[in-house]
């Protein structure tokens, strides 16, 4: 409990004063738990987190395994079912090796530092990509999103040794054009990271993503790096590449060594849930047409996969349709900046082809009658 002589302290009137500015603004954030509302935030495309065979094999594993994982990989949280996890993530990407992580966001961070020289970044990558170049202190910039001319121009003027970008990017929804990009990278003498947080499951043969649809699944030139928490309805991160990079990743990655591992409960069911997502090509094809339809009634561009974000005005906006939308009973994400690369406020809709069809048109219906008016 802080005391009242504390809340005096500068620091805090600092603090207080910038969150009344950012009231006034529209770019409050507020956690709140969940209610019974149809689903149009969470990231489970597949509706996964809640299949029988998921559950089931999380429950066998945390009767034998317990909670936590008692400690970090290297120490004590290593299980088999870590290593098998890895190691069919690995072959259902085309990858030679794996490494699991307790969350994506410490995956890019170590794939990132472990990897460390000149970056440059797709202006719309994620926040942890940017993070990442900021904690390792190494020279960075960024190119124009999706540009390959761009791209090409600081290729040749700033040299990088590695370009990061995301195969489905995860608020404008558009798809990189990787296998440019590679032609590019190759060129230069750059390696390749593609972020598949929004692609593993939801595109690409099997589902293996956006790599493996670009024909470079196993390229020596590309690193991939993944979320569990979104299609496979899990939670954990993955670093997929040459098993020279694992190795070092395990010696040097400070995201690696000293965090502790994911729970052998979460990594058992995201096992099941990786195996069925590979046999899932009906609900990627539902995924795609739910997709398509929220894109044409909405006056959005197509999405390359699940997610899609119609712009709403400003932050006030935003935050109103959003609370209109779950006065009715649907959740939808309310993306404002600095979470929206265009600095544009928008609704971000992620598609769950779990949610019966009948509650998706209705969802859509009652999101396009509550939009407000467009500038």
């Amino acid at each position: 409990m802080i005391s009242e002589t504390a809340t005096s302290l500068p620091v805090w009137d600092r603090l207080s004063r910038k969150a009344s500015l950012r009231a006034k603004a529209g770019l409050t954030r507020t956690a709140r738990p969940r209610t019974a509302a149809v689903d149009l935030a969470g990231n489970d495309y597949l509706g996964l987190s809640r299949h029988p065979e998921v559950l089931s094999a999380a429950a066998v594993a945390l009767a034998e395994y317990g909670l936590g994982a008692g400690g970090s990989r290297l120490v004590r949280g290593t299980t088999d079912l870590h290593e098998a996890f890895e190691a069919e993530f690995a072959a259902a990407t085309g990858a030679e090796v794996a490494v699991l992580y307790s969350s994506g966001y410490l995956a890019n961070l170590g794939a990132v530092t472990a990897l460390a020289g000149p970056v440059l970044l797709d202006a719309h990558a994620h926040a942890s990509l940017h993070d990442a170049v900021r904690l390792a202190g190494t020279p960075s910039d960024t190119f124009a999103h999706n540009d390959l001319a761009d791209l090409e121009r600081q290729l040749k003027t700033q040299r990088p040794s590695l370009v990061a970008v995301e195969s489905v990017y995860s608020v404008l929804g558009d798809a990189a054009p990787l296998r440019e990009i590679h032609a590019l990278t190759s060129a230069h003498g750059a390696l390749l990271l593609v972020d598949e947080a929004h692609a593993i499951g939801t595109v690409g043969p099997q589902g293996a993503g956006g790599v493996a649809e670009a024909g470079l699944a196993g390229d020596p030139g590309v690193v991939l790096t993944a979320t569990l928490s979104k299609a496979l309805g899990a939670a954990g991160g993955i670093v997929a590449g040459p098993a020279v990079l694992r190795r070092h990743l395990h010696d040097t990655g400070r995201t690696f060594i000293y965090d502790t591992a994911p729970p052998p409960a979460v990594i058992a069911g995201a096992r099941a849930a990786l195996a069925i997502a590979r046999g899932s090509d009906d609900a990627r094809t539902e995924l795609t047409r739910r997709a398509t339809l929220a894109a044409e009634l909405l006056d959005a561009p197509a999405p390359a996969a699940g997610v899609l974000s119609p712009p709403a005005g400003d932050a006030h906006a935003a935050t109103a349709w959003a609370a209109r939308c779950a006065d009715h009973g649907i959740a939808v994400g309310c993306f404002r900046p600095p979470s929206t690369p265009d600095h544009r406020s928008r609704l971000r809709l992620t598609i769950n082809t779990a949610v019966p069809a009948p509650d998706f048109d209705r969802a859509l219906t009652t999101i396009q009658a509550t939009r407000p008016p467009q500038p």
